[in-house]
């Protein structure tokens, strides 16, 4: 269902946002949780039916027979396209407390159903979170095939600023997965964090348990400051699941390994010397 629904926004070069000016909807959420794998209802399909009328019925529910009932309205009608070979991370939005975000993402998969990693660019990070399940958007990113991230829904950002170093360095790029509910994450991890404005790297050591509360921050750079954004403000979490780089670590530090031998030479675990550091990071 959600792939026709696909073909039939693109035969009458729609998106989520003009299809729900079209219907006369006053919120985009209906129409982006049907893209992101939501059942249809009834009057929701009578909807689509009576804004496109030369749109088969038969082939939005049931899958059978052409797209269009007829080239009246279209001229010669067209063949059906082939499969929509994408793959949607996504997740409803919920009004109860534990809830996910009211957006897609589409991941491209190649001529075998394998899927590709979506590289985004610095550049292209300004207009991501509005137009990031754009055609023309998508078309002017680049995919690539990664070892090691071959399952599962996958994309690739650049790193812009020195926020996260030593950890993360300028110009690295994060390999993320998508994080489908809130109550899904795991405290201590980096995440890009995409609100309205901004694409951010950034490390949350607090669990979030609803969309009203106020989620903190963190920079692994000791001089940039952490700060609180509301989590109602988050269109996408992704958390990082690796990273390319072109720095090669130095070798480590002969006076710190020193200290963190005479650590565990005292019976301490030097585990828990370096947890109990990093939470007493200031903000």
């Amino acid at each position: 269902m959600v792939q026709r629904v696909q073909q039939l926004f693109e035969h009458y070069g729609l998106n989520a946002s003009s299809a729900t000016k079209a219907l006369g909807y006053s919120t985009t959420s209906k129409l982006y949780s049907i893209l992101g794998g939501a059942e249809p209802s009834y009057p929701t399909l009578v909807d689509f039916l009576t804004q496109w009328p030369n749109t088969s019925a038969d082939w939005l529910m049931l899958g059978m027979g052409p797209m269009l009932r007829s080239a009246t309205e279209d001229g010669a009608a067209a063949p059906i396209p082939p499969m929509t070979l994408t793959k949607t991370a996504s997740s409803k939005a919920s009004n109860k407390g534990v809830s996910g975000f009211d957006r897609i993402l589409t991941i491209t998969v190649d001529d075998e159903g394998e899927e590709n990693i979506p590289f985004v660019p610095v550049l292209a990070q300004a207009g991501y979170a509005r137009q990031f399940n754009e055609p023309v958007f998508k078309k002017q990113l680049r995919y690539y095939r990664l070892p090691g991230f071959e399952f599962g829904t996958f994309c690739a950002f650049e790193v812009f600023g020195d926020s996260m170093e030593p950890t993360i360095n300028h110009r690295d790029i994060v390999i993320v997965s998508p994080v489908e509910r809130l109550d899904l994450l795991t405290p201590g991890d980096i995440y890009v964090v995409v609100t309205e404005e901004s694409v951010m790297l950034k490390r949350i050591r607090k669990p979030i348990n609803d969309r009203s509360e106020l989620v903190r921050l963190y920079s692994d750079n000791p001089a940039v400051q952490s700060y609180e954004l509301p989590a109602a403000e988050i269109g996408q979490l992704w958390r990082v699941r690796g990273y390319l780089s072109s720095l090669i670590p130095s070798q480590p530090e002969i006076t710190l390994e020193r200290v963190f031998q005479a650590i565990e030479t005292l019976g301490f675990d030097r585990a828990e010397v370096r947890r109990h550091l990093e939470e007493q990071v200031p903000e």
